[in-house]
């Protein structure tokens, strides 16, 4: 059973159209009326100004198969439409708007007024006649509504039928039975009733099929039949759609191939696999359709009952839409009535509405009709007296179609809901009624409101019909005709009430709550949170939990998916210092005796976990580090895995259902127990205890280990029939630790991307990573789909913006986080980007996030067929280089590693190119790993260069010295108790020193002593000198507190004009030198000395200048100053030398006197390290080399053929006899350049 067409359905529908064809609200002018409005015109369809509802319709001229429309702005000017709706019927004064994915009646139109805008419709309806709404439009120029537009389709032919309630058509089958295992049965209705059956039909077997309507929902119900022996119930039920009582068609498929279903219902599919054992369906005798609708494509013979008609009887059935936030109906009533009587019928999903106000003639008050909690609410206003108030009703916001009957006259009122002549409400209280000329449906008026319609409450928005004033129709085509009422904000003829909670937008069970024009999710006792309740509130694994600071053992509930289907379930965490154990127990922990089985018929023990589901512990294992289970079997004259060669009578079974064949213990598949691999068997001819078959209890135990194979499901038995054989096994609980998503981690370090499989996240899409980098921009993933119309991709765009960019159906759209602090610092941050019908959100690490909301009845696409891009955009666009780690897609990981490729510049851990740098940085520069390149940051250091390898240093001649100033003013104790409590470690240096350690690094060269190299004071007496003596030895003398300690550095003369390193290290008490590169000498300052150097002042090199005492030992080697160079000096963070010679300040802290210039002492030559070609500004790829070098070739050779085109050739120099000009030959007759030797013979015998 199937439409009547076939092939392409892309006929263009109205081009061929008459003028005759087109009809409009209005016009501009004559050269913008109805009849242009057709694609590629030379003109196009514009309303007037003053219409305050426009409206294009076109007549079909008979019914199609719509797929698609097109539009396009009025020709050459700036008058085109940016959103539209599209109603649709069979006739022109009954219309229903389509409805896009997500409850969107709102088509985005055009941007400009050439370019074709295309809309493919998700689902194909049918119909003749259309409707064009204009929404927005285009009001920069002075643009107005412009619009030339173009359907697609085919013809529709059908067979129809038409049914009372009562009637009955039945299909019989050509053998009198039907059996298939394969069903394909298409059927279009449509009608006004909520309930009807439309098909039916059963068999002998207990096989059912039917189709029927229930309360709006289309309902099947098929059974391929029960079974009594296996006590299966083979019925299955599906649900789809609502709403359906429209009096518009609904395409309806079912297409099965045995227990496989998918039911449609026009865009809608819902899958599901039978109940039941059976694929066949058995069906006796004959197909029957009963229902009170139209149905198409049901092919009848036989049994017809004679009341029913061929062709499609329409009702009467002209409905309003309320849909704007000003909306209200006024229609006209009879004046000074001594009785009120008001009756319609509404359908909405409000809670709060006005459904009606009238106030009544010479100020006797008003009558008020209100929406109000599902109720509806009677307010009853009298000049000078209290107000009454009533509710009728209960749970009228359901979407369904509602009658309100009311009736009033003096101190009498009645309300009747639903035509419930049984339960009325009455209110008998003093009143009297005397009618306005005035009834205000849907609201009251903003402007212009002189019958006063005042309320409190909000516009209804809804539809309505059959509306009766005094028992009088109102029929609002004659109404407005005559001027006689007036709207504002409605769509006539038509009930755009759409069903945004079917199917469910809210995942994970959430329930969901409709108004109008949103949907909301309660996602209570989910487990889950969020817009849709997409996002999981616990953490994927206990060693998350550790890692975020629980580190108490206890019971935690875990999602090991996260955003993912399955479900959140409590296990127990062990936590430890260093790892977190996982343990989940079950229901084989205690041992279960087994006797009576066999290999043929085994007894099958199943493990069923505690709190979780076998998928949700397989997911735990999967995304574990590690994983064990202990397992034992014991056994009396019972064999396990009848070792060596024989058929395993006991086995376990794990993932995927696979079986092993090996035991505790040991490895995986090798067929043997624990006690094999310590070979502690009691028969060592076999590879089991139990295999030995004695008459005495032994046992196999030991832990499973092998983490692809755990979790154990089923435990089979299967030798204990024999007399006196008997074993029991037990199962100890699943221990799992670690997680290696959360450290799957890769570095990429060329331009490359990894390909995964094409995402498809469904309705909402989630995706989470940790990055790491150095560099400032670069895509970090990207799925699109073959024209690049649909794609998601997250990308650091600057070194503070990351942006989620997507184009899902609305055009390109972004969310950008800005960070207060630079993201390409190398550390590791966390973001997450997520996407659904309600929002976009962007979040990095701990920072507020970043939201984009969608407005209401958003649908978004997100539908890819290219693969899942990590590392660039498609065709290496924008690649990044850096670190990637966890990389979650709604909650599943990808697996980095998997896609290692050191070829390809993919590297497992975060290792880039610092770890095996060509040319290492050195004198402690910092390596900046770059990933592609890296290099060195020397700032605290006193070296430069590109590998910090450069010295800096200065040659000193006599009485020359240098002052360099670290502090002005002595450290308060605050700030020194500060500074402690930042870090109280010793490598800290927050105020540029560490009282307690000292680092100090040089290097020199001279030949005359004696010379103070380095002298540091301090605001106290402290200070730290380092002296070459006059034999040329070296000495430090280090004073902290009272007394000075001195250190003879070394014996040997030193002054030799030879460069000498210089290393001194103090840590409290602990002192640590080197010279040169002889062994490391440690000593210890003594007790009495205090720990402490005390607020450092100023270090001196070449000659110490100090103001007030020093020390006679310095004085005495002070004169007359170092003459030599000194380089490479470091104290703590401080580098004099660098700071003098290479200042980044304005006025560098620096003094000098004398003779101080620049020198490198003699260090090395300079390092040139290997530069790699993604960032060498000279290098050329080897395509353009090739190239060249071939463009070079041909140049050459082209220079060689122009150069010897005349060898061969015989050119003689001979002087020629001069002709008369008038003798001389044409210019343009050929030249020849040699005779034959036969012609200059006959020349000479002449002369």
């Amino acid at each position: 059973m199937a439409p009547l067409t076939s092939g392409p359905c892309s006929d263009t529908l109205v081009a061929p159209l008459y003028a005759s064809s087109f009809l409009a609200s209005s016009r501009y002018n004559f050269l913008y009326s109805a009849n242009f409005a057709k694609l590629y015109g030379s003109s196009g369809w514009s309303p007037s100004p003053r219409d305050r509802q426009p409206w294009l319709q076109i007549d079909l001229q008979k019914k199609y198969r719509i797929v698609a429309i097109a539009t396009q702005g009025t020709f050459n000017s700036y008058d085109w439409v940016t959103k539209y709706t599209l109603l649709y019927g069979d006739r022109p004064d009954a219309w229903t708007p389509y409805v896009m994915k997500g409850g969107n009646m709102t088509l985005p139109g055009n941007w400009n007024y050439y370019q074709v805008k295309r809309n493919v419709f998700h689902y194909p309806f049918t119909a003749k006649h259309l409707r064009f709404l204009p929404m927005g439009w285009n009001t920069e120029n002075s643009g107005k509504i412009g619009v030339r537009l173009e359907v697609y389709g085919c013809p529709y032919d059908s067979y129809v039928l038409h049914f009372e309630g009562d009637d009955m058509a039945a299909y019989t089958f050509p053998r009198l039975q039907f059996r298939s295992l394969r069903d394909n049965i298409a059927l279009n209705f449509k009608t006004l009733e909520r309930d009807g059956v439309l098909l039916h039909s059963d068999g002998q077997q207990g096989d059912v099929f039917t189709l029927e309507l229930k309360r709006g929902r289309l309902y099947l119900h098929i059974s391929l039949g029960s079974s009594t022996v296996l006590q299966t119930n083979g019925m299955t039920t599906m649900m789809v759609g609502n709403l359906l009582d429209t009096q518009h068609w609904h395409y309806v498929t079912v297409k099965r191939y045995g227990r496989e279903v998918n039911l449609t219902l026009d865009s809608q599919t819902e899958t599901a696999v039978l109940n039941g054992e059976f694929n066949y369906l058995d069906l006796d005798n004959q197909v029957r359709q009963d229902a009170k609708c139209l149905m198409r494509h049901i092919c009848q013979e036989n049994q017809t009952s004679e009341a029913m008609y061929h062709t499609c009887r329409d009702l009467l059935w002209k409905p309003m839409t309320f849909a704007g936030p000003n909306n209200y109906l006024q229609v006209p009533g009879f004046y000074r009535k001594p009785r009120l009587a008001v009756k319609f019928k509404f359908r909405s999903w409000d809670y709060t509405g006005l459904l009606m106000f009238t106030r009544f003639a010479d100020d006797l008050g008003a009558l008020e009709l209100g929406l109000s909690e599902g109720q509806v609410n009677i307010t009853l206003f009298q000049h000078g007296k209290k107000k009454l108030r009533f509710a009728a009703g209960y749970r009228l916001n359901d979407g369904y179609w509602h009658t309100v009957d009311l009736a009033a006259r003096d101190n009498l009122l009645t309300v009747t809901i639903d035509e419930d002549e049984g339960s009325p409400l009455k209110i008998t209280n003093p009143f009297i009624v005397k009618t306005g000329d005035r009834y205000f449906f849907g609201g009251c008026p903003k402007s212009n409101n002189t019958a006063r319609c005042v309320t409190k409450l909000n516009t209804f928005h809804g539809c309505m019909q059959q509306i009766f004033i005094d028992d009088e129709p109102v029929d609002i085509d004659v109404m407005l005709q005559r001027r006689w009422g007036r709207y504002t904000e409605l769509l006539l003829g038509t009930c755009g009430i759409t069903d945004r909670c079917t199917p469910n937008p809210c995942e994970h069970e959430g329930r969901c709550i409709q108004s109008w024009n949103d949907f909301l999710c309660v996602c209570e006792n989910t487990g889950y949170k969020g817009e849709v309740c997409h996002n999981s509130v616990y953490r994927e694994s206990c060693e998350a939990y550790r890692l975020n600071g629980k580190y108490w053992s206890g019971n935690y509930t875990i999602d090991p998916d996260l955003s993912g289907p399955l479900k959140p379930f409590t296990v127990f965490c062990k936590m430890k210092p260093n790892k977190a154990w996982t343990v989940i127990e079950h229901n084989r922990i205690d041992s279960t005796k087994v006797s009576g089985s066999t290999v043929d018929q085994p007894y099958i023990g199943e493990v069923q976990y505690v709190n979780a589901s076998w998928d949700e512990v397989t997911a735990l294992a999967n995304t574990s580090k590690e994983c064990e289970q202990w397992i034992e079997f014991s056994c009396y004259k019972s064999r396990l895995l009848n070792t060596p060669n024989g058929r395993p009578y006991s086995y376990w079974i794990g993932q995927n259902n696979e079986s092993h064949e090996y035991w505790g213990g040991a490895f995986p598949e090798s067929k043997m127990c624990g006690c094999a691999i310590n070979q502690t068997c009691t028969d060592s001819r076999f590879l089991c205890n139990c295999d030995a078959d004695y008459r005495q209890w032994y046992s196999d135990k030991g832990y499973l280990m092998f983490r692809d194979h755990l979790p154990v499901r089923k435990v089979v038995v299967g030798d204990t029939n024999r007399t006196g054989s008997e074993a029991q096994f037990s199962l100890g609980p699943l221990l799992c630790q670690g997680d290696r998503n959360i450290w799957n981690t890769i570095a990429i370090t060329k331009p490359t991307y990894l390909t995964f499989p094409t995402f498809k996240p469904g309705p909402s899409a989630d995706i989470t990573f940790h990055f790491r980098t150095y560099r400032t921009n670069g895509v970090f993933v990207e799925n699109a789909d073959d024209h690049h119309r649909n794609f998601i991709r997250v990308e650091l765009n600057s070194t503070h913006e990351v942006v989620f960019v997507f184009m899902v159906g609305d055009g390109i759209q972004n969310v950008t986080l800005r960070s207060p602090r630079p993201l390409n610092d190398n550390e590791w941050h966390y973001v997450e980007a997520e996407i659904n019908v309600k929002m976009a959100r962007l979040k990095v690490d701990f920072l507020p996030q970043a939201i984009l909301k969608f407005p209401g009845q958003t649908y978004v696409a997100l539908q890819f067929t290219q693969p899942f891009l990590v590392g660039a955009a498609n065709h290496t666009l924008r690649p990044y280089l850096g670190c990637l780690r966890g990389l979650r897609l709604n909650g599943l990981p990808l697996d980095l590693e998997g896609k290692v490729d050191e070829k390809m510049g993919i590297r497992r851990n975060c290792t880039g190119a610092c770890l095996n740098a060509s040319v290492p940085c050195r004198n402690g520069g910092q390596c900046i790993d770059g990933y592609a390149d890296y290099s060195c940051d020397c700032n605290n250091t006193a070296f430069d260069g590109f590998y910090c390898h450069k010295d800096i240093g200065a040659y000193f001649e006599v009485g020359a010295w240098l002052r360099y100033d670290m502090r002005k003013e002595p450290i308060s104790e605050d700030a020194w108790w500060a500074n402690y409590w930042i870090d109280p470690h010793w490598h800290n240096y927050s105020l540029g020193y560490n009282d307690s350690t000292d680092d100090i690094e040089f290097s020199f060269s001279t030949m005359q002593t004696p010379a103070v190299l380095l002298y540091i004071s301090s605001f106290y007496k402290d200070y730290i000198a380092v002296l070459l003596q006059k034999d040329g030895s070296l000495s430090l003398r280090y004073r902290l507190g009272v007394l000075t300690y001195k250190y003879q550095l070394t014996y040997r003369n030193l002054a030799d004009g030879y460069p000498h390193f210089v290393n001194i290290t103090r840590h409290n008490r602990t002192l640590r030198t080197q010279i040169d590169y002889g062994e490391p000498w440690n000593d210890a300052v003594a007790l009495e000395v205090d720990a402490r150097f005390d607020s450092p002042k100023s270090m001196f090199l070449g000659r110490v200048m100090e103001v007030g005492d020093i020390d006679f030992e310095i004085q005495r080697h002070n004169s007359p100053g170092l003459v030599g160079c000194i380089s490479g000096v470091r104290y703590n963070i401080f580098a004099p030398l660098k700071t003098y010679f290479r200042p980044n300040v304005t006025n560098p802290p620096v003094t000098t006197q004398g003779y101080v210039v620049e020198s490198n002492c003699g260090a090395f030559p300079p390092i040139n390290g290997y530069v790699p070609w993604e960032v060498d500004p000279w290098w050329t790829g080897l395509f353009i080399i090739a190239t060249t070098i071939a463009m070079l070739f041909f140049i050459l050779y082209g220079l060689y053929i122009y150069m010897y085109r005349y060898k061969g050739s015989y050119i003689t120099n001979e002087p020629k006899i001069l002709e008369s000009p008038s003798s001389s030959k044409p210019l343009t007759e050929p030249l020849h350049k040699e005779k034959n030797l036969q012609d200059i013979q006959e020349e000479l015998a002449s002369d």
